[in-house]
């Protein structure tokens, strides 16, 4: 009797480990999960009940995780988890970005704080990070992602090897979005700072007695701030616009939906 509970226990352990791995690997590198505020506890309790909401719903195989093939499977569900989550942090990578080119043109590229994503990041970065998670948890982005999680175990089943050789172009591809992401939010911004250098620069060439950087660099931060205020609208509107092309490009490459 006990000799067959304990069957039954490695039986279920095999079939539970593969799912768990693949959830657990996306919640390490996806937006928001990731941060160092959701603590490993919580990460792992989410894994766990997203593995048990799953259990039920599909056939699972059974392999034996030391065995050549149980270890060629564990590798292979952490990078398809991986995967799926670097698709999102490029998105959250070209906040950061439009965040640090903004303060630069502005004048407080020395004014950081701590991510505890991107480690120490301008002010400007931090204040486009908390504004692109609101708006993925407003569009309920987290809930999609989840969805996709849980639905991949229905398209890209365990023991089904994905081509990598088509997903890495598509990943590396799409890594070019960090820079365009960047130049999509920050543009309005850069265009009023470019036209106030070039006032600056007029102002100082006619009245060379006139001390150009005390009267600046004021003006350059207090203007960057209203421009970014008045932007704002636009900026969520472009943050929504990247979060759905990560969602959607998820979809596209690894589901193949």
């Amino acid at each position: 009797m006990i000799s067959f509970l304990v069957a039954d226990i490695v039986e279920i352990f095999y079939t539970v480990l593969l799912p768990f791995i693949r959830i657990s690997a996306m919640l390490i590198v996806a937006p928001i999960l990731s941060m160092d505020s959701v603590t490993l506890k919580i990460r792992i309790i989410i894994a766990i009940a997203l593995t048990i909401a799953i259990y039920p719903v599909l056939e699972w195989p059974v392999i034996d995780p030391v065995s050549g093939k149980g270890l060629v499977e564990i590798f292979h569900q952490a990078l398809l988890g991986i995967i799926m989550g670097l698709f999102l942090q490029v998105v959250t990578a070209a906040f950061v970005v439009a965040g640090q080119t903004i303060s630069t043109t502005m004048g407080l590229a020395m004014a950081t704080l701590a991510d505890p994503n991107f480690g120490t990041v301008p002010v400007i970065g931090q204040l486009l990070t908390i504004l692109g998670t609101l708006i993925f948890l407003s569009i309920g982005g987290h809930v999609i992602l989840i969805e996709m999680l849980l639905e991949s175990f229905r398209l890209v089943p365990i023991g089904e090897r994905l081509l990598l050789t088509e997903i890495y172009p598509e990943l590396i591809a799409w890594s070019g979005t960090i820079f365009l992401g960047a130049v999509l939010i920050a543009i309005p911004i850069l265009c009023v700072m470019l036209l106030i250098n070039i006032g600056l620069g007029i102002v100082a060439r006619a009245s060379p007695q006139l001390n150009i950087f005390a009267v600046g660099f004021p003006a350059m931060i207090i203007v960057g701030l209203f421009v970014l205020i008045f932007a704002m609208n636009g900026i969520g509107l472009r943050m929504q616009y990247l979060w759905n092309l990560g969602l959607n490009n998820i979809r596209s490459t690894i589901l193949g939906v």
